[in-house]
């Protein structure tokens, strides 16, 4: 791991934690959370709060995040807002956290100039026995308040303010009255310098999470569905369609259906060709490393010759690629590439819709050697995989990644993923849409059901 953190592709962009007010602050909250402090005079958080150093030096890396119990977070700043967060085992928390910190950011920045934020994060669903107990997750609230309970305060002062207002004595009330002076004292002028956090609340329609082994929950499209990484979890759940990740046609099939995905040839920016190429170049290198071909300096000429030495070894799923790539670059018939080919998800992007980017997330776990994908949308799963590849495959990733991601991050997300999806929520009654070339997924449909797409892919140009 220690080449990922050198190119910055790992514990990149945290905030660094070394003046002495700060680090009193987190101490403060860090005694407050969990009874324990840092001797640290120097260390970095992620926008959550959590620092590996102080993980390394507690021996706990899950000290913010204890066993039956919701994450908790410290803020020290809201700048928090741009640093990764590490350890998540919730799919959305990221995001939340961070609306969290936009929608509350005047608030929060008054509070955290005096002292740290700290919170707690809760799913309000009291208990999870079962994977049907997932669906019971909607929304997220995050409680939050300094280590000197300033917002508490500040909500007693308000209301005492309200009770001062709407009662006709409250002039001649004097016990009242020295209540408000006495509380004022603390939290200062809430009238002018609100303190209250209003945005505490948010939706989760869809996400995944670490639970039973790992499970995407699909509350948005059309089809509701849930996928299990562990084939040993998967249970049936009324009203949901339940898969597991080994099922591909199947999964094929309920993307096909919900008009989830689109070919990745089917964009008309004319980076297809170049998308192509670059998983190309992912799967063969893999394959050079695992029986042993020497790649010299691994470009792609030197990558051509050497799918040129497999033989019969060559990835399979570089034949469909080559075959939509010619496609992209030359025309002619569409290729029939359907989701019996190895190629059939590597081919494949998320529509733009609520549900895009936790789809992105599943396909880089039915196409792993698109390690491009991976990285951006599943680095949990990126980092582990990553650990058992050779080195001569870690260097390649590795100065990849830094030389062609880490210069130009949002185009090559858009590049990848197309603009950023729209959060309306779909249609119940959208109209069937026209077969496209590719046939319909390898797998019996119940004909009592909608009618099947014939595939995502659109019809031919």
């Amino acid at each position: 791991m220690k080449l990922l953190i050198e190119r910055g592709l790992m514990f990149g962009n945290l905030i660094r934690v070394n003046s002495p007010a700060w680090i009193g602050f987190y101490n403060r909250a860090l005694e407050k959370l969990t009874g324990r402090r840092t001797e640290l005079t120097e260390f970095h958080i992620d926008l959550a709060g959590f620092s590996p150093e102080i993980g390394d030096e507690l021996g706990d890396l899950d000290y913010l995040n204890p066993k039956s119990g919701n994450r908790q977070f410290i803020l020290l700043t809201t700048e928090q807002k741009t640093a990764p967060l590490l350890n998540a085992n919730f799919s959305v928390l990221r995001n939340i956290l961070r609306r969290f910190i936009v929608q509350n950011e005047s608030q929060l920045f008054s509070l955290t100039a005096r002292d740290a934020v700290v919170g707690e994060i809760d799913s309000l669903v009291w208990r999870i026995t079962s994977p049907a107990d997932l669906l019971s997750i909607k929304q997220i609230q995050i409680t939050a308040d300094t280590t000197g309970n300033h917002v508490a305060e500040s909500d007693q002062l308000t209301a005492l303010i309200d009770r001062f207002r709407s009662e006709p004595d409250a002039w001649w009330d004097d016990v009242l009255i020295a209540r408000m002076i006495e509380q004022a004292r603390k939290t200062g002028d809430v009238v002018r310098n609100p303190v209250h956090l209003q945005h505490t609340r948010f939706d989760v329609p869809d996400y995944r999470t670490s639970e039973f082994g790992g499970v995407y929950v699909f509350r948005s499209p059309t089809i509701k569905a849930m996928v299990f990484v562990d084939p040993a979890q998967k249970v049936s759940i009324p009203g949901v369609v339940t898969m597991s990740l080994d099922q591909v046609n199947e999964i094929a099939a309920w993307m096909a259906r919900a008009v989830l995905t689109e070919a990745i040839i089917s964009d008309r920016s004319g980076n297809a060709a170049s998308i192509l190429r670059q998983k190309i170049d992912f799967i063969l290198i893999d394959a050079a490393v695992r029986l042993g071909i020497d790649t010299g300096g691994a470009t792609r000429a030197e990558l051509r010759r050497a799918a040129g030495r497999m033989g019969e070894a060559l990835p399979p799923e570089i034949r469909g690629l080559s075959a939509l790539l010619r496609y992209a670059e030359q025309g002619g018939d569409w290729p029939v590439v359907d989701s019996s080919d190895p190629a059939y998800f590597y081919a494949l992007r998320a529509r733009p819709g609520p549900a895009r980017d936790l789809l992105n997330m599943l396909l880089t776990e039915l196409a792993p050697h698109d390690v491009r994908a991976l990285f951006i949308m599943n680095k949990a799963l990126f980092y582990r995989l990553y650990q058992g590849w050779d080195p001569k495959k870690q260097e390649y990733v590795a100065d990849h990644l830094a030389r062609e991601y880490q210069v130009d991050k949002q185009g090559t997300r858009d590049a990848l993923f197309g603009p950023e999806p729209s959060m309306d929520e779909p249609e119940a009654d959208d109209p069937p849409q026209r077969p496209g070339p590719w046939g319909v997924p390898r797998v019996q449909l119940d004909e009592r059901r909608t009618p099947v797409p014939a595939s995502p892919w659109g019809p031919a140009r």
